[in-house]
């Protein structure tokens, strides 16, 4: 009997997906909509996720949405809802990274950082989870960080903070939910190939950073994006509270 866990499409389940502009965000967009998703891509900006409508006008909408801001993320998820019925998958994808050491994060880049990548996660799920509850079907993918885990492979105490918090959030909504039909898994990627990644890091960097990863090269954005499928697939419903590295073999749990 053959086997595979995308065939036949996804047939009428609704994707949000935060920080879908750019990079991972967008190759996950891609992804969703290629998998037969209907998709509401949010971001604080839209120019480039939307670049996509004229080929996905009747599966795809973009939504301006800041995670930082309750109030932005309820109504924006009342125009998801408004306009697609319901959201059965959410992945929290949006993040913030400003390269400080400990002696170098001021208090507002601090704050800063939480308030996207750690209440922005909590806000999105906070607002998604119980209708997911009512219906009885719900995947929840969270984005955390290979730096949660370790701290990172360069000190950034903000960073790693907020997103080892993802990690401990993604365990207690998996926990609270689990009873429901409801998923909350995490990714935790080392470096993925983005835009940021190369605008960032220097190039010399970048080949120390790949010489200590044992695949001897970064993670692609399909690859992140296929994670995400995995996890918020119907037939991905035994797993739940589980961090999903991608890190090519850096540590082993």
């Amino acid at each position: 009997m053959s086997f595979n866990i995308m065939t036949p499409p996804i047939q009428d389940q609704v994707a949000l997906v935060t920080g879908a502009n750019a990079g991972m965000g967008l190759a996950t967009v891609r992804a969703l909509l290629d998998a037969g998703y209907r998709v509401a891509a949010t971001d604080l900006r839209t120019d480039q996720v939307a670049s996509l409508l004229a080929a996905h006008d009747d599966r795809l909408a973009c939504f301006t949405m800041d995670v930082s801001d309750q109030a932005q993320v309820h109504a924006a998820c009342d125009q998801i809802e408004a306009r697609f019925g319901r959201i059965d998958v959410c992945v929290n994808n949006a993040g913030f990274l400003q390269y400080a050491n400990c002696e170098q994060t001021t208090p507002e880049l601090w704050r800063k950082t939480l308030s996207i990548n750690l209440d922005g996660v909590f806000y999105v799920s906070q607002r998604v989870a119980p209708g997911m509850k009512a219906r009885g079907f719900g995947r929840i993918v969270n984005v955390s960080s290979y730096g949660a885990k370790t701290g990172g492979l360069s000190p950034l105490p903000a960073y790693a903070a907020s997103k080892g918090g993802v990690i401990s959030l993604t365990f207690s909504f998996a926990r609270e939910y689990a009873p429901f039909g409801v998923t909350c898994n995490a990714l935790a990627p080392t470096f993925v190939k983005t835009q940021m990644l190369t605008e960032q890091v220097s190039a010399e960097r970048q080949a120390e950073l790949r010489q200590k990863i044992p695949v001897g090269r970064f993670c692609e954005l399909e690859e992140f994006a296929h994670s995400v499928l995995f996890l918020a697939h119907p037939l991905s419903g035994f797993i739940t509270g589980e961090v999903l590295d991608l890190n090519g073999g850096l540590q082993f749990d």
